[in-house]
């Protein structure tokens, strides 16, 4: 049981530290962002999976800037299960993170992946 108990305080201290970086949670972002574009934030798909936000034209995933080769994946897989353009919303929280805004792009540009991107800059 002390194991269990010890194994629970090591996860919830590490994602608080992972967080403590952050100048808001993700879904704040979402939420404002999808709002502004007047989409479905948080729409449950057909399979039981949720897309960050669905809008008349795409299904978009938000994530931190360093996380922009997830962001690739899941917003493609959004538009196959929608039948909408895949989207991506990168939030950078400092102006050193616009390098992850280029890496999404450059690979989206490298390959043609048909995914549209846009930036929150909170720096």
């Amino acid at each position: 049981m002390k194991k269990i108990v010890l194994a629970i305080v090591v996860i919830m201290v590490s994602f608080t530290a992972a967080n403590a970086e952050q100048k808001h949670p993700e879904q704040w972002y979402q939420d404002k962002w999808c709002a502004e574009h007047k989409g479905t934030a948080e729409a449950v798909l057909f399979d039981g999976t949720r897309c960050d936000c669905l809008t008349v034209k795409h299904a978009i995933e938000f994530d931190f800037g360093r996380k922009w080769s997830e962001a690739i994946g899941q917003s493609l897989y959004y538009a196959i299960q929608t039948g909408k353009k895949a989207g991506v919303v990168l939030i950078l929280e400092d102006i050193a993170d616009y390098k992850y805004f280029v890496r999404l792009n450059t690979t989206i540009d490298h390959f043609n992946l048909p995914i549209d991107t846009w930036l929150i800059n909170n720096y």
